[in-house]
């Protein structure tokens, strides 16, 4: 297993859930990490519990191309390289068709497929002259099924499977390329949904029941971040025992 020490690793969506407890992992593991998200406040008080000296940030918004490269910049002047990125941000506002909520379609679209894109988009360039880097990119097992109501959501996760599959192809032999897939989590991504009727679906399931805690998911990612060199972790599923789909 690689060693974590004096590692880069830039964030997004850093501000709670997955990729909060990734960059505490990771700063656990003397990683420094580059967090990016739009809540100024929650990434202050997460770089402070993590020290300056192993975590710095930029306010960032996913669906802006100019954000994350400013971010990446931010990141290589203050800590000298990028080693790995973390796309993590992402919303879920499901709903069903007949809704027509397609201002909700746009977001799921900016935010999680050009969100990941523009985050490859800023550290590719830069891994590549180093012939060495890792890219993890998080979608869902939304990404691998579809449900009523999560016809937007899981075109949106099968895409981000879709582009990590050609990174990989694309990229063999320089980056590590890693698709998580996360079931039912405990994060803030279920506040997202607008549509009450589709909440209310989603309890009924009892989703909320069997939700395990957002380490677990860091705790995955953590193992793809420590994989040697040559070889990479290319699909890693993870959800509660309880969980049927």
């Amino acid at each position: 297993m690689n060693n974590l020490e004096n590692r880069v690793v830039m964030i997004t969506g850093a501000s709670s859930g997955f990729g909060k407890e990734i960059a505490k992992m990771c700063v656990a593991k003397k990683a420094k990490v580059v967090l990016g998200a739009r809540r100024e406040d929650k990434l202050q008080e997460l770089c402070a519990e993590l020290g300056q000296d192993q975590a710095t940030y930029q306010v960032t918004d996913v669906t802006s191309k100019e954000d994350l490269h400013s971010l990446a910049r931010h990141g290589i002047d203050t800590f000298g390289q990028i080693d790995s990125l973390i796309n993590n941000a992402g919303v879920m506002p499901l709903s069903l068709l007949q809704k027509g909520r397609t201002e909700e379609w746009d977001q799921m679209i900016d935010v999680n497929i050009k969100g990941v894109l523009y985050g490859i988009d800023s550290v590719y360039a830069h891994m590549l002259e180093r012939e060495s880097g890792q890219i993890i990119n998080i979608s869902s097992v939304a990404g691998k099924r579809v449900m009523p109501g999560s016809s937007v959501y899981s075109a949106t996760k099968f895409a981000v499977r879709a582009i990590s599959e050609g990174l990989r192809l694309e990229s063999a032999g320089k980056i590590q390329v890693t698709c998580i897939y996360p079931g039912a989590f405990t994060t803030e991504l279920a506040f997202s949904i607008k549509d009450e009727s589709m909440m209310e679906a989603l309890i009924a399931r009892g989703l909320g029941d069997i939700a395990q805690p957002a380490e677990r998911v860091a705790e995955a990612t953590i193992y793809a971040l420590e994989q040697d060199p040559g070889v990479a972790v290319n699909e890693i599923v993870i959800r509660p025992t309880a969980q049927e789909a």
